[in-house]
């Protein structure tokens, strides 16, 4: 008896990266306080008033099979999202809703790469990326980007990786590093997508949460409509990482290809949970913007707390929950900072090891405990950092 291959090439035998965060959670299961500043999860719950949504779906009988690619109701309301966001034409028939953004990724990747194919992805990268593209059998191969450059994709760097590849996976506003892609950068990425003829993948799930600049869709660029897939999700902009309801936007072919998949694995999202999420999208910009201040306002807090530190760059972050600190002024890797962070100060972090080689000598914070534990974190890491100059 054995287990299939496919799982060890999925993991690529290494890490999953996330050491810190279980070495948190059995501190703070053993009673001690940390301030945890390592996963993306809001520190607010979902919305009552959606709850309430979706509690009266459920008990007005809708608990049964939610077979296909989702609701026209949802999927025409997600629809006019994304062309109200974009200016571009959007059908409901481009949308396929999935259980969470995770699945959206999955199942675009699933229907666009054979066995022993490419897919391209940015370093640093989620956790999950590599290892998405690896369960369809194909090799996950990274683009590199650096840190004095923001860790901004470069068009020649994507196409000296291209050989053989058919996807390319980005992601704006940006996890791990909180970089917005400007439009020359996205402009460079389209360039390189036709030039290496790919299909383009951009995962889209912090859109609403844009601090400076402007979020660009690469699907609203000239010529990129055919070739681009959106993944998104309720999780980021309404709170609701928990229902688990995401979507892909993409050619009908993909999005057909996408609900045949859908078919054979989740079939479908419970229609309770698309009810709740047709009334959380119904609530509109104004209520978006509510769940996305509180990051706004951390960010500012964290600025100031990290200001005067000689230890500590901050990346220029324009979006998401996160901001990425380069500290190799200490010395230290961003492991190693992390874990005697973590034994001193009680301060839970992600290193930047965790999401690739790009980062590495990095940390990323995650904006996600009240405002004056935000403060707290904050001055102590820098004092922190300070002290371990060489």
């Amino acid at each position: 008896m054995r287990i299939a291959n496919r799982n060890g090439h999925i993991t690529g035998g290494g890490s999953d990266g996330w050491e810190i965060y279980y070495r948190t959670r059995d501190m703070q299961a053993a009673g001690e306080r940390v301030l945890t500043l390592t996963i993306g999860e809001h520190d607010i719950r979902t919305d009552r008033a959606i709850l309430d949504a979706m509690h009266a779906s459920a008990v007005a009988g809708n608990t049964g099979y939610a077979f296909g690619p989702g609701k026209p109701e949802l999927r025409e309301a997600i629809a006019a999202r994304v062309q109200a966001r974009t200016g571009v034409p959007t059908s409901w028939r481009n949308v396929v809703v999935t259980p969470g953004g995770q699945s959206a990724m999955f199942s675009t990747h699933m229907v666009l790469l054979d066995a022993g194919d490419v897919g391209l992805h940015c370093d640093p990268f989620y956790a999950t990326y590599p290892g998405t593209i690896r369960a369809t059998g194909a090799e996950a191969r990274r683009v590199p980007t650096t840190s004095d450059q923001s860790f901004l994709p470069q068009e020649a760097d994507i196409l000296a990786r291209a050989d053989g590849a058919r996807t390319l996976m980005i992601n704006t506003p940006n996890n791990p590093t909180g970089v917005v892609y400007d439009r020359a950068t996205l402009e460079g990425i389209g360039r390189a997508a036709v030039a290496a003829d790919l299909w383009l993948i951009s995962d889209e799930v912090y859109d609403t949460q844009v601090w400076q600049g402007e979020h660009i869709s690469p699907r609203a660029l000239p010529g990129m409509a055919e070739r681009t897939i959106v993944l998104g999700s309720m999780s980021k902009s309404h709170a609701m990482t928990g229902s688990r309801l995401g979507w892909v936007v993409a050619p009908e072919p993909v999005a057909e290809a996408i609900t045949t998949l859908a078919t054979n694995t989740t079939y479908g999202v419970p229609a309770y949970i698309q009810d709740a999420a047709l009334f959380a999208l119904n609530l509109g910009p104004d209520f978006e913007r509510q769940i996305a201040e509180p990051f706004r306002r951390r960010r500012e807090i964290a600025m100031r707390a990290l200001a005067g530190s000689n230890a500590i760059r901050v990346i220029p972050s324009s979006g998401a929950m996160y901001l990425m600190l380069d500290i190799r002024a200490t010395g230290m890797s961003g492991n190693a900072f992390a874990n005697a962070l973590l034994d001193a100060e009680k301060i839970a972090v992600m290193p930047g090891e965790s999401f690739g080689d790009a980062s590495a000598g990095h940390l990323r914070l995650a904006l996600t405990i009240g405002d004056e534990l935000i403060e707290e974190a904050l001055t102590r890491l820098a004092a922190f950092a300070d002290s371990r100059m060489p």
